[in-house]
Parts: C-alpha cells; structure tokens; sequence
C-alpha cells in the first residue's frame, strides 16, 4: 500500500489509495504473458491506461478547481493534464511494462538455453520471476513520485 501521508494532507484516490495498483496492471499481465493469450496481456494494459487517464482526468479537475485569473484558466488545466498523462504513461505502463517484459524474455531465454527443464515449468519460472521484480521496480517510482508534486495535483 502507498505510504501513509503526511497529517493534514488531502488524501489522493489515485495515489494513495489501492487505486494506484490499476496503473500496474499490464506488468501483471507482461508476467504472465508466456502463459495467457496476448489478449488478456492487452487487456492489463487497458486497465493501466485507463488509470492513467482516469488521473489526468482528475488533476485537471482539481487544477481547474483551485482559484486564480480566469486568463490563466484552461493553460493550468491543460498543464496539469499533459503533466499527469505523461508522468503516468511512463511511470506507470511504459517503463515498468517495456521493464519486466524484457526481464521476462530473457530469463525464459536463459532458462530454455541453460537448463533441460520442461517448457511448462520454464515458464512459470518466468512468471514468477516477473512478478517477483514488480516491486522492485514500483516502489522507486512511486517513492520518486511523491516529491514531485506539484501544486495542482
């Protein structure tokens, strides 16, 4: 769970709660893409964008919320949207997918090239390995994440 925040702080459903989670989806489904139809790893992948979205979404909601000159109205939205699309993209489906993808691929690889061991239990090493660096590679992110909020958001 996303770490507990500072006392008074407003709680963000995106970021501190088990909301957060949908933005990994699709490094679930890259670990588990040796052994599920590459539909259901699309669909991870739908289930993150759609967060990322969903988050961008919001922040211009609350950017557009936050008083101020109405002249500078839509530019704070349109900041506070293509901030958040863009952070989220990357941290949260771009790198991490293309990430455990990659890790993946390679110890399935490894494990076919180095070891006699039956396809099946090949890939299921794979998996878990796959998921086994998921928090590895979040908990950085989401840790970075925190300082860079800005105002808005």
């Amino acid at each position: 769970m996303p770490e507990p925040l500072p006392r008074g702080a407003e709680r963000d459903l995106y970021r501190d709660t088990w909301v957060r989670y949908l933005g990994y989806a699709n490094e679930v489904g890259e670990a588990f893409r040796s052994l599920v139809p590459a539909a259901v790893v699309w669909l991870s992948y739908g289930v993150s964008s759609s967060y990322v979205v969903a988050d961008a979404i919001h922040k211009g909601k609350k950017a557009g919320a936050v008083p101020g000159p109405e002249a500078g109205h839509s530019t704070r939205v349109t900041i506070a949207v293509v901030d958040t699309f863009v952070w989220q993209a990357l941290a949260s489906v771009a790198i991490p997918g293309f990430t455990i993808n990659r890790v993946c691929a390679a110890s399935l690889y490894v494990l076919g090239t180095a070891t006699r061991w039956p396809l099946a239990v090949r890939k299921w090493t794979t998996t878990a390995l796959g998921l086994l660096v998921i928090p590895v590679i979040v908990h950085p992110i989401d840790r970075w994440d925190r300082p860079l909020r800005w105002r808005g958001r």
